[in-house]
């Protein structure tokens, strides 16, 4: 499955190589001056080498036996400098390559890219910066599925589900480790639904923090967020509808979007329009969602329109969280 990049994380990712090789670069002509200054010979050496090059060029053109042997002979003149420059480099106490602009990445030659393909060293600062994106709504840190504490739950069985909140917790929990250990972009959709405080924004978090290490592009925002670029976007007039508009369009096009806290945003005829269109988009293209609310998909029935429930029903993962707020339980356990 091919992994879409999220093009505003991606373009930080592209200025931190760029700003990177613009530091590499000052640093070596900081101490390319100062071995000059050690060894005024080694800057006249870089001067000739640049002229025996371009005679090897000028002989080249000939074609015939004596440009051969003028080009052999510019050859080994360029050999003969260049072993006097490094025993000069190497006499002033630094490697002899120290003040060549060599690539960082042999692969790519620092450009962050093979063809057309994002090469390895750009890729490990695209995950950086998605990380830090994530960071900003998530504690990416802390919460993994490792840490996930099932012991907030009770283990009596709820009479109206036949099945005690720990336990289902215990499945919930798999099933979200599974889905997020096995990505691959699939289409496949989680619709995390149950009261506050039961633990679906650690568990998105859990999975948005293994998804984005796989090297997809995550999306993570609250419904109030998403609804607000999009109407910004469409009805803004100061100049910022042009960056809403690229939120939007990653909304719409990363390989998982999690839509945090579903039914809390005002509902204007708007607002249902634009949930509407993020799922029915996102279906269409394939691309994975998850979905977190308080609200049953009864209720999503009710407050937002038929439509939108039975694509949540027939399309999405269903996985109920049951119990008490576990907020007040690990307050309590804090004090």
């Amino acid at each position: 499955m091919t992994v879409s990049l999220d093009g505003k994380v991606l373009l930080r990712a592209i200025n931190r190589l760029e700003a990177e090789k613009r530091r590499r670069s000052d640093e070596i002509g900081r101490l390319r001056q100062k071995i000059y200054e050690l060894k005024p010979r080694v800057k006249e050496i870089d001067r000739l080498l640049v002229e025996t090059v371009a005679e090897a060029a000028l002989a080249a053109i000939g074609g015939n036996n004596d440009a051969q042997a003028a080009v052999a002979a510019a050859q080994r003149k360029n050999l003969d400098l260049q072993a006097e420059r490094a025993e000069l480099i190497t006499e002033a106490g630094y490697p002899m390559d120290c003040i060549d602009e060599l690539p960082a990445c042999k692969i790519c030659g620092d450009t962050g890219y093979v063809g057309r393909k994002p090469c390895s060293c750009l890729m490990k600062l695209y995950k950086e910066e998605q990380n830090k994106e994530l960071s900003s709504l998530l504690k990416l840190g802390e919460e993994n599925f490792r840490t996930f504490k099932f012991s907030y739950y009770d283990d009596i069985v709820d009479p109206e589900s036949n099945i005690s909140p720990r336990k289902n917790m215990e499945m919930v929990h798999k099933y979200c480790k599974i889905y997020a250990e096995r990505f691959n972009g699939d289409g496949e959709n989680l619709f995390l639904n149950g009261g506050p405080g039961l633990g679906k924004t650690f568990l998105s978090s859990c999975i948005a923090g293994e998804v984005s290490k796989k090297g997809y592009s995550v999306v993570y925002d609250t419904a109030v967020n998403i609804i607000g670029r999009f109407e910004e976007a469409k009805f803004s007039r100061n100049g910022y509808a042009e960056e809403a508009q690229a939120d939007v369009n990653r909304y719409l096009n990363c390989d998982l979007l999690i839509i945090d806290d579903l039914g809390t945003e005002m509902s204007t005829a708007f607002s249902i329009s634009v949930i509407y269109n993020i799922i029915n988009t996102r279906l269409i293209a394939k691309k994975n969602t998850v979905i977190n609310s308080n609200l049953r998909i009864d209720e999503i029935r009710s407050r937002y329109s038929p439509q939108i429930a039975s694509r949540i029903e027939g399309e999405y993962e269903d996985l109920k969280f049951y119990g008490k707020d576990i907020r007040k339980k690990k307050k309590i356990a804090a004090q």
